[in-house]
């Protein structure tokens, strides 16, 4: 008898370690466990650390509860200025809920993949290209909204979606260069023009400033003159006053001519038709010769007849 009770405690002792061993479960710290009995979800999710599920009757599957880093392959589209793109992505995602995201949907990664990549071909068509270039942070927003809006029933949150890259055409990378050259020659113009406006202004005032101090124009002169003494030259630039020039000119050129007086006119001695005879002159007539000199090379003879 003895020997029968050793015999049931041995297999009583086996079927628990047996049991025990079925039964037992580890959930790790970054893991939920939902159980399933019969098919049914029962209960809360398991909690990390050791539990118990009845053998035969309860399934557990455990849930990861990390943030995932999914990329998003790249999306080719045409933005709405109709620039043919291909835009890549990555999205970052965890479970919040983990029986949501056993029992809504049947493998949320890949939902959550494929509505990453629908959204990502939405957001292109409604955006433009410099959008796409400069304003990525709202663009980032946007399409973590839309991906964000149909996981929450999931049981899966949206972290954080980033644009990687933008891939262009290389006609368009050609135009944007030559547009960016001429962008930068443009401000380069404008800043010299700026520049120049500036030190006009400065030279102006400067100019004033000279003109009401003579001392102040002959000390720059000298300084000039000792600036370019400096510099070993050969020759010597000296400045000459215009204004010396200029009357140098006009006492060369003498006083100016003037005209000469018209000669006297003839007054007839009888109004008779008489009169209007045209006379010649005979050898008793004394000629008259006035000369009045117009230039230093030329001169004008007037004769007068006299009876």
């Amino acid at each position: 008898m003895v020997e029968t009770l050793l015999i049931t405690a041995a297999a009583i002792g086996s079927a628990a370690v047996v049991y025990v061993a079925a039964a037992a479960r580890v959930v790790k710290q970054y893991e939920r466990g939902v159980v399933f009995r019969l098919g049914r979800l029962r209960g809360a999710p398991r909690t990390p650390g050791f539990t118990m599920v009845v053998p035969g009757l309860d399934h557990i599957r455990k849930v990861n509860m990390q943030i995932v880093t999914m990329p998003v392959p790249a999306q080719e589209g045409i933005t709405r200025d109709n620039v043919t793109v291909r835009v890549d992505a990555v999205v970052y995602f965890k479970v919040v809920d983990p029986a949501n995201a056993v029992v809504r949907v049947e493998d949320y990664r890949f939902a959550v993949s494929q509505m990453a990549q629908t959204s990502l071909r939405s957001i292109i068509g409604k955006s433009d290209l410099d959008d796409l270039l400069s304003n990525r942070e709202k663009l980032n927003q946007g399409l973590e909204l839309m991906i964000d809006s149909p996981a929450v029933e999931w049981g899966v949150t949206i972290d954080r979606v980033e644009i990687k890259d933008v891939s262009l055409p290389d006609t368009m990378k050609r135009s944007m260069a030559r547009q960016a050259e001429a962008d930068r020659e443009r401000r380069a113009r404008i800043i010299n023009a700026d520049a120049e406006l500036q030190a006009s202004r400065k030279l102006a005032e400067a100019a004033k400033e000279m003109a009401d101090t003579p001392s102040a124009l002959q000390l720059r002169l000298l300084q000039t003159v000792v600036a370019v003494a400096a510099e070993k030259n050969s020759t010597l630039v000296l400045p000459f006053p215009v204004e010396l020039l200029r009357f140098l000119e006009r006492s060369q050129a003498g006083p100016s001519p003037t005209p000469p007086p018209p000669p006297p006119a003839l007054a007839p001695s009888d109004p008779s038709p008489t009169s209007l005879r045209p006379t010649f002159p005979t050898p008793s007539d004394r000629v008259t010769r006035r000369t009045t000199p117009r230039s230093t090379s030329t001169r004008v003879v007037h004769v007068a007849l006299t009876t």
